[in-house]
């Protein structure tokens, strides 16, 4: 599911989930343990990346319409739970999008430190209202923090995936590589954020974090009782039973 390869000092967490990478309480609980053993481990720097032609195609949705309501009921905390922990992961932390970084999979990649993906045809983007979902706080403030405001709007309300040029311009990659330089060019990056000081870095990165953590606690207070209901709503399971047969041909 999840495997860790060393590279003097910087790690590589290379997601290996079945064909799409998809998220599910599964992949979560072993993405959170490696996060915190990598904290505390000597480990300089982490690299996240997928498998195949795919970063991630984001939350198992086929999940989703089979566990219904008890398992949402852990499922959407623990997905907000663990982006969380992305987002105050100590350490330098570098996404190497390799293909296909799609709603969970973009928030992901977004959450991370840098973010640099491969040319090609991989597309990337949030596409949870086209979905049938709305956001929970967490993923919406990691992707508030990272899209220029006058793109905001366009990238969450409209739902749209970008190939990489034009996810460049919306904030949600930082960088294009060929496939073949794309993980020595992460490495290298997280080589170089690990060069400063620890506990310097460590202390400008959660400066950095904190409005977004901020308002991750006051729209999750005031929103996300509203919008676990609304992920159990027959009308939600309706609208991603439509998408999976529009996007996939499965219901």
């Amino acid at each position: 599911m999840l495997k860790i390869e060393d590279n003097d000092g910087i790690e590589l967490l290379r997601i290996q989930h079945g064909k799409a990478n998809a998220v599910d309480s599964e992949l979560l609980q072993g993405l959170g343990d490696a996060l915190r053993e990598v904290t505390v481990r000597d480990a300089r720097a982490l690299v996240i990346t997928g498998s195949g032609s795919i970063f991630s195609a984001g939350v198992d949705l086929f999940k989703v319409l089979s566990g219904g309501p008890d398992y949402l009921e852990s499922f959407v905390p623990l997905l907000s739970s663990v982006l969380r922990e992305v987002v105050e992961f100590p350490k330098p932390l570098v996404a190497a999008i390799n293909g296909h970084a799609i709603a969970g999979g973009c928030v992901l990649a977004c959450a991370c430190d840098y973010k640099v993906m491969a040319a090609g045809s991989g597309r990337v983007g949030v596409p949870e209202l086209r979905v049938g979902v709305p956001f929970p706080a967490v993923p919406l403030e990691i992707v508030r923090r990272v899209v220029p405001r006058r793109y905001l709007q366009e990238v969450v309300l409209l739902g749209r995936t970008y190939e990489p040029p034009d996810a460049v311009e919306r904030g949600l990659v930082d960088e294009i590589v060929s496939p073949e330089d794309l993980e020595e060019r992460a490495l290298e990056i997280a080589f170089e954020m690990a060069s400063v000081g620890a506990e310097a870095f460590s202390l400008t990165k959660r400066q950095l974090r904190q409005p977004c953590l901020d308002a991750m606690d006051l729209t999750g207070e005031l929103f996300d009782h509203e919008v676990e209901l609304l992920w159990k709503a027959p009308a939600s399971h309706e609208a991603i039973s439509a998408y999976l047969e529009k996007t996939l041909g499965k219901k």
